[in-house]
């Protein structure tokens, strides 16, 4: 059985969290509190200064423009927001509450879960097309229109009110949004990345944020072309043409 680890968050407040990866993603691994009412996500590589006081900012002062404010209560189930740093071997983490179980899959894929998706989190790319929907989703997972139109409204208020309180998400994919259209809910996730527009982003913030679009993007083969990274244009069939990285941020 793994040990539970406890450490102190930045703010002085107790931390627990079960010695066992639960989820890893492109940059940090994922760990349960015992209760499993939060969860502890460690960068894997060492974070900078200014990743840092990033992250500070974003547990601090412009969470506290969300939520400190009036109504700020309405916006808790929009996001899945940081809410407190904490060190640990040398590693740096977040503590973040846990997804609301409405946005895990309950019945999965057609075909008994031929896909194996049941229990895995509801991303916005299986309902980014009625194609993925209808081919391989259960129908108890799919909703249906007055949903899906819920489903709408309640991102569209969530990117207001970042951009409303003079933030912006790094990364707003459908992978990064996670949806419920069984009960028209939806929240944004992978806040970690949020940024203040007029504090100008380093160019490897640049370059991880926009590797996270992994399914439109390629290192580059080629030894004598400058470019490190290439990036398909989606609206081409098939997929051939591409453009350095590099011009699509001049």
């Amino acid at each position: 059985m793994a040990k539970t680890i406890k450490t102190t968050a930045s703010d002085g407040s107790n931390i627990e969290f079960v010695d066992e990866i639960i989820g890893s993603g492109g940059m940090k691994d994922v760990y349960f509190s015992p209760d499993k009412s939060y969860v502890v996500a460690f960068f894997r590589d060492k974070q900078d200064f200014n990743a840092k006081d990033r992250l500070q900012n974003i547990t601090g002062i412009y969470r506290e423009k969300i939520f400190n404010q009036i109504g700020g209560e309405y916006w808790r189930d929009l996001y899945c927001w940081p809410t407190k740093i904490v060190e640990y071997n040398g590693k740096l983490g977040l503590v973040c509450p846990t997804y609301h179980k409405h946005f895990f899959f309950a019945t999965g894929s057609i075909n008994n879960d031929f896909l194996g998706i049941k229990g895995k989190e509801k991303e916005g790319k299986w309902y980014a097309s009625a194609k993925n929907q209808n081919k391989f989703l259960a129908p108890q997972e799919r909703g249906d229109w007055f949903r899906y139109f819920q489903v709408c409204i309640n991102i569209s208020r969530a990117v207001r009110r970042l951009h409303a309180a003079g933030l912006a998400h790094s990364d707003l994919s459908y992978k990064n949004i996670l949806i419920d259209p069984t009960s028209g809910r939806a929240a944004i996730i992978d806040i970690d990345g949020l940024h203040n527009p007029d504090m100008r982003p380093t160019a490897d913030e640049w370059e991880q944020a926009l590797l996270k679009t992994v399914d439109l993007m390629q290192p580059c083969q080629n030894p004598k072309y400058w470019h490190k990274w290439l990036v398909f244009d989606n609206t081409t069939k098939p997929k051939t043409k591409k453009y350095p990285l590099v011009k699509l941020l001049n």
